[in-house]
């Protein structure tokens, strides 16, 4: 796509009016993981020291056109504070007279946040009105919330197409760039690696993917769908019955296209979910008519590994099993573990998804992958090959 690079803009003393991602999570009116904030400081820090007066904006949660106090940005406020190391008021709201006059004193290198974009329906519903009043707050327009680019929402696309002087932040960049590298020229042997509970969250990006890459990697619950469309027994594992024929197109297909698509070829099962007592290791096709599997076997971890640390490029989205639980969270940790050796051997790794995401972090190897996308759902949508309004109205 053709747009602007930040650094090519003439922000000097100029309003940047900044679109982050700020939905982080609450907890007795703090915020309980600054992660989101943290990934959108390179941008700010870089717009500061360029004397921009910059002003963010972001949602959280869902107010639903509300004013509801739970859900405001104070706590967010103070945490950007301390981490910049400098004041960072809070605006009453994110439009109107006061707002518009709260931004026009601020000086080069301040920073303003405004309220909670989702105080107002206007946002999500992409309001002319709402997109002129949020456009009049600023000179330059800068997305860096990646997360939220699969939306036309007012302050992702409405008041980008509003300012011509308009870039993605450095964040956003790097979600650009790498998960652009995963469509367009991954270095070779490319593997996929999808996991989590169901098929139909991930068809499309299975689809998409497949002629893309070298191998295919399938685990977590959707593995259990795959299993039964070839005839494996599954016991009471989750299974999407209505797409059953469309695993064995997706098999079809790439044995059309000389893809490998690699099958767990055991499991951890268990009949009792709760305390997950007595768990036993099957081959596939073995799942007693009263078991659930809930985790890839050794057998498919070694497997699945081998193939990950002699890849070039690896993607991973979805835990192998329920990853939260300690007794089912062995083949996700064998998975975190391979995608850290082939780091280190010079692999190219992209994290996308918030369980797997949630993974790396609770096994503290989230610093031993190349790149871990903030995008979620807007990463899968890019990855299935689908326009991201966010992406789109940032063309020059």
């Amino acid at each position: 796509m053709a747009m602007k690079s930040l650094r090519s803009l003439d922000v000097s003393g100029k309003r940047a009016l900044v679109r982050v991602d700020f939905n982080v999570p609450l907890a007795n009116g703090q915020v309980a993981d600054d992660t989101r904030i943290r990934a959108a400081l390179p941008t700010v820090q870089y717009l500061r020291e360029k004397k921009a007066r910059v002003i963010l904006m972001s949602h959280l949660g869902r107010p639903k056109g509300q004013r509801k106090p739970e859900f405001t940005l104070a706590p967010v406020a103070e945490r950007l504070g301390k981490l910049l190391s400098a004041p960072v008021p809070l605006a009453p709201d994110c439009i109107g007279p006061e707002v518009e006059a709260l931004a026009g004193r601020l000086a080069g290198g301040q920073v303003l946040l405004l309220e909670n974009l989702r105080f107002h329906a206007g946002e999500t519903d992409n309001d002319p009105a709402f997109v002129a009043a949020l456009s009049a707050l600023g000179e330059v327009y800068v997305n860096d919330a990646f997360g939220t680019a699969h939306r036309a929402h007012a302050s992702t696309e409405g008041v980008a197409r509003r300012i011509a002087a308009r870039a993605p932040g450095f964040l956003m960049e790097n979600e650009l760039e790498f998960l652009g590298r995963l469509l367009g020229s991954p270095a070779r042997p490319f593997v996929a690696l999808l996991g989590g509970a169901k098929v139909s969250g991930k068809i499309d990006v299975l689809r998409n993917l497949l002629p893309r890459v070298d191998a295919l990697q399938i685990g977590g619950a959707m593995m259990f769908t795959f299993w039964k469309a070839q005839g494996h027994a599954v016991g009471r594992s989750l299974v999407e019955d209505e797409l059953l024929d469309t695993a064995r197109e997706v098999l079809a297909r790439a044995g059309e296209l000389g893809r490998e698509v690699l099958l767990p070829v055991d499991c951890v099962a268990t009949a009792n979910l709760e305390t997950g007592e007595p768990a036993r290791v099957v081959m596939a096709g073995e799942i007693a008519p009263d078991e659930s599997g809930v985790d890839i076997g050794p057998a498919s971890r070694r497997l699945f590994a081998e193939r990950l640390t002699a890849a070039r490029t690896i993607f991973w989205n979805g835990p192998m099993g329920i990853f939260e639980r300690e007794p089912f969270a062995a083949g996700t940790l064998a998975m975190a573990e391979a995608l850290a050796r082939a780091t280190e051997r010079g692999a190219t790794t992209v994290v996308g998804g918030g369980d797997s995401v949630a993974a790396l972090r609770a096994m503290g190897l989230a610093d031993r992958v190349t790149h871990i996308s903030t995008g979620g759902g807007a990463s899968l949508e890019f990855l299935e090959g689908k326009t991201l309004p966010g992406v789109a109205a940032l063309e020059a």
